[in-house]
Order: structure tokens, then C-alpha cells, then sequence
């Protein structure tokens, strides 16, 4: 499974191209030649996934039974607007400017790693995420973790 860390404050050139941070760029090998997917998140922010992750959702999705309105409607809303990105000789990449728009990023983003995946935020929306940290976050760890047992072997 992919481990992505870090959190990367980057810019966005004239064109909408980003720079893909070394230290990022050195997680991905596989990327420069079997791409990166990138497509809306749950909230306004855009989300990037290394193919093999994509393929795995796609493989997920094809699995809901297409006769169900909310499964379409979901399929549909999760899938729309993904593009397939590409590292350029410099270690850029060109982000869609419908996407672009649609989670409000300016000049100034952030890159963020969740796992398998990469959240682009726009600089003062993943700021302001943090601002709204609940009060009490070992009350959340309770609630989202608190059924697991912990540690690695106690899954």
C-alpha cells in the first residue's frame, strides 16, 4: 500500500502549473511513467492519486449496482471532472483550471498527504480547517478510533 507523508506549501505558476516538491516527487517513483489522477474532494478541495490507488476505486465503483439512483448519482458526482496529470521534464504539472476553480484555489496551496493520497488545498481554506479543530480531539479519537484496539497487531 502507498504511505504518502508531509505537508507542502506550494505555488501555482501563471499557467496553473505546480511544482512537485522533491520530497514528494521522491514518494511517487512510479508516477512519471504510470501518472497521477486528480479529481474534486468530498469538501472544496481537489484530491490526487497515484494510478494504481485510482484503478482501485474505479474497481470499487464499478462494483455498485448502476440501477440504484444514489449509487449513479455518486458515481457520477465522485468521478466528475478527474483528469489524468502528467509530470512535465521540469516536475510540474498542468491542474485543471475547472477544478481549479471549483475548490477556490489561488496562488498559494497546499499539498497534503492522507494516506494513499494527496488533498490541494488552497492555502487559507486548509488554515482555516485547523481553526475549527474540535476542541476536545482526543473525543474524536474516541468516536472515529475508539473500537480498534491499539497498536499495529491489535487491528
Amino acid at each position: 500500500m502507498t504511505q504518502l507523508l508531509g505537508e507542502f506549501d506550494c505555488k501555482l505558476d501563471a499557467k496553473g502549473r505546480l511544482m512537485v516538491p522533491a520530497a514528494l516527487k521522491k514518494q511517487l517513483p512510479e508516477s512519471e511513467k504510470e501518472g497521477l489522477i486528480i479529481n474534486r474532494g468530498f469538501e472544496k478541495n481537489l484530491v490526487i492519486y497515484p494510478k494504481k490507488v485510482w484503478d482501485a476505486i474505479v474497481t470499487d465503483l464499478s462494483k455498485l449496482n448502476i440501477y440504484e439512483k444514489n449509487n449513479r448519482e455518486f458515481i457520477r458526482s465522485f468521478t466528475r471532472g478527474a483528469t489524468e496529470l502528467s509530470l512535465d521534464a521540469a516536475g510540474r504539472v498542468l491542474l485543471p483550471k475547472s477544478l481549479v476553480d471549483y475548490a477556490g484555489i489561488g496562488s498559494d496551496l497546499v499539498l497534503a498527504c492522507q494516506l494513499d493520497r494527496i488533498e490541494v488545498w488552497d492555502k487559507k481554506s486548509y488554515e482555516d480547517i485547523f481553526d475549527d479543530v474540535p476542541e476536545n480531539f482526543a473525543n474524536l479519537a474516541e468516536q472515529v478510533m475508539g473500537g480498534k484496539k491499539g497498536g499495529v497487531d491489535g487491528e
